[in-house]
């Protein structure tokens, strides 16, 4: 009997996603648990094991295609039991004085014993074939249009050369605008994610963005110094564990900040746990991969995560979990060179810290001009929930940690 395999519901809210890869073709056998396919949701790629043990007898949508919860994935053939999912009817199925059986592929009349689609069955009554007398070679014996053909002594039906010489200039010739040549790229994978996510971002906050900057001489010369002990772990020591210790106990202070809004329930949700997204850039486009409990790891613990993490988002082997359930997100584009930024906040959060290029500045110390090292932050956050003030005060707490990183040891737990 056949099985019909739609996209179960993947938790996190996740309606739909994109089929990155086939693991079984049409008329495959397959075993129950056995991966079949790899699907893209918000950014993960997760595989996708078979419920039944049997054999495939359709592939519901192509690799690139998008598919929603709900809709079929794969038609499994398992023996024993009755169809647990009905299969579409065909218009030209509609046939005879009594009702038909169906398959996958269209009718299966009592007299005859065939699989066959119904294009294939059209041409049969067309060259008076009978279908149970032709072999089919299609997935799982369906008899195809080129097995009635063959049976019928009439040749394969085959495109005119002119025909498909002109798709092929069709597929090489670039494609043309009023303006001139272009070029059109789908918007899927990664990118369809980011571009959902942000624009859910925009819709639903009043962003706001303030800007600051930090003396981070001492913290440069603390990394510095403690380099040599990280690697010797094996450990690469970066200034993003600063930057989210800072953050923690920024946010112990103000928590209105490590908040998300519910927007049925018009409520502002205070979380009282750390978890903290991290940008991470890929190949395929921007991750925030999250990093939990930040108030209960070390400077290395963290160090060690976020090695993990990144290693895993360019991989395209992050799990889901691990890009899920960030209260407030750092963005680091100071590590491709750039000084300040608007960066937009990680929906569901409320805020994001960007932090840009640590430059050789003139500053004043002690009443004399010096150079020291600067960083510039920017925080965006939504204004529906906190103010102008609240946002001032917030960043002058981070400030103070980065410019005295005995306080982030002294502080922690």
């Amino acid at each position: 009997m056949l099985y019909e395999f739609k996209l179960p519901d993947l938790g996190e809210g996740i309606t739909e996603g994109e089929v990155v890869s086939w693991k079984v073709k049409e008329g495959m056998a397959v075993e129950e648990h056995q991966v079949v396919m790899e699907i893209e949701t918000d950014k993960a790629i997760v595989e996708v094991p078979s419920p039944k043990k049997g054999k495939v007898v359709r592939i519901g949508k192509p690799e690139g295609e998008v598919v929603k919860v709900g809709e079929t994935l794969l038609v499994i053939e398992v023996e024993g039991g009755a169809m647990e999912a009905p299969v579409e009817k065909k218009a030209s199925e509609e046939e005879g004085g009594r009702e038909p059986s169906y398959s996958v592929v269209g009718t299966m009349p009592e007299k005859e014993e065939a699989l066959a689609s119904p294009k294939a069955r059209a041409l049969a009554r067309e060259l008076k074939v009978d279908l149970s007398m032709v072999s089919g070679t299609g997935p799982g014996g369906i008899v195809t249009e080129g097995d009635v053909r063959g049976a019928g002594g009439a040749p394969k039906a085959a495109a005119p050369a002119s025909e498909e010489m002109t798709a092929e200039a069709r597929k090489e010739a670039p494609k043309m605008d009023k303006y001139g040549a272009v070029e059109r790229i789908p918007i899927k994978g990664v990118r369809r994610s980011i571009a959902k996510n942000l624009l859910a971002s925009q819709r639903t906050a009043a962003s706001v963005t303030g800007m600051d900057e930090a003396d981070v001489t001492e913290l440069w010369d603390l990394r510095v110094r403690e380099r040599r002990v990280a690697r010797e772990r094996g450990i690469h020591l970066t200034f993003l564990p600063f930057f989210m210790k800072a953050v923690q106990h920024a946010l112990s202070a103000h928590p209105a900040f490590n908040a998300s809004v519910d927007e049925e329930r018009n409520e502002i949700i205070l979380k009282k746990y750390f978890n903290i997204g991290v940008a991470v850039m890929t190949p395929d486009g921007l991750m925030v991969s999250v990093v939990k409990n930040v108030e209960k790891k070390t400077i290395l613990d963290l160090a060690v995560e976020l090695q993990e993490l990144s290693k895993k988002a360019r991989e395209r082997k992050i799990t889901l979990d691990e890009l899920k359930g960030s209260s407030f997100t750092i963005s680091n584009y100071g590590s491709f060179g750039a000084v300040y930024a608007t960066p937009i906040i990680n929906y569901p959060d409320i805020a994001i810290l960007g932090t840009g290029k640590i430059r050789d500045k003139p500053w004043v110390k002690g009443g004399s001009i010096v150079i020291r090292k600067i960083l510039p932050l920017s925080l965006t956050f939504d204004h529906r929930v906190v103010d102008g003030a609240d946002a001032a005060m917030f960043m002058s707490k981070i400030v103070k940690y980065l410019e005295d990183p005995a306080r982030i040891f002294i502080e922690s737990a």
